[in-house]
């Protein structure tokens, strides 16, 4: 089982948090932030990962901490969990509808961090999460993951719906690219013997 447990305590938040890449469905999320935990259970669900996380922050300040830093840490645990990488596919792309949204993503699992996020949410807010970060999410998985994504929003008028395609297309696209090729599952793929 690819799976790795973390705690993560700063001075604005305490995270505990668990990943299996290969799971079964066991989901329990609670980050103090409910559009957060929407979109970490739709990114577990379409990624077939099992995560528990709870993150206590500060919140009454704002979600940035809390956001943040649970992008860094679910990379942290994303990265740990895969290991030296041997047989997975490395790549995978995903184009997502929902109703009015549509997401293009791509993903390579490269030990190289970059981030390419080009989502054009309509408004600042959905409830009271502003939208802005979720490019803030995204940017500590991806440091602390070491892998290059690209989100390009294709189409989309509804924040929500937009958001709700966003995750669950990166989910999608994670969970082709950790996949094991039966074919190669021995080897690390790349050139260079190590990503």
């Amino acid at each position: 089982m690819r799976s790795y447990e973390l705690k993560r305590k700063t001075a604005e938040t305490g995270i505990e948090l668990s990943l299996c890449l290969d799971g079964t469905g066991k989901i329990s999320i609670d980050t103090g932030i409910g559009f957060m935990d929407h979109m970490l259970t739709l990114f577990a669900k379409h990624g077939g990962f099992d995560l528990t996380l709870r993150c206590v922050g500060d919140t009454n300040v704002d979600f940035h901490h809390s956001v943040e830093d649970i992008g860094i840490a679910l990379g942290t645990a994303f990265s740990e969990a895969l290991g030296d990488k041997k047989g997975i596919c490395r790549y995978g792309s995903v184009i997502l509808p929902m109703d009015e949204a549509l997401i293009l993503c791509a993903v390579d699992i490269s030990g190289r961090d970059l981030l390419n996020y080009r989502v054009d949410v309509p408004t600042e807010k959905v409830g009271d999460f502003d939208t802005e970060l979720v490019k803030e999410f995204f940017l500590g998985f991806v440091r602390n993951s070491k892998i290059t994504l690209h989100i390009l929003e294709l189409e989309g008028e509804n924040s929500h719906h937009i958001l709700e395609c966003t995750f669950k297309a990166v989910a999608r696209t994670l969970r082709k690219a950790v996949a094991i090729d039966e074919n190669f599952k021995d080897e690390i793929p790349s050139t260079k013997g190590v990503l």
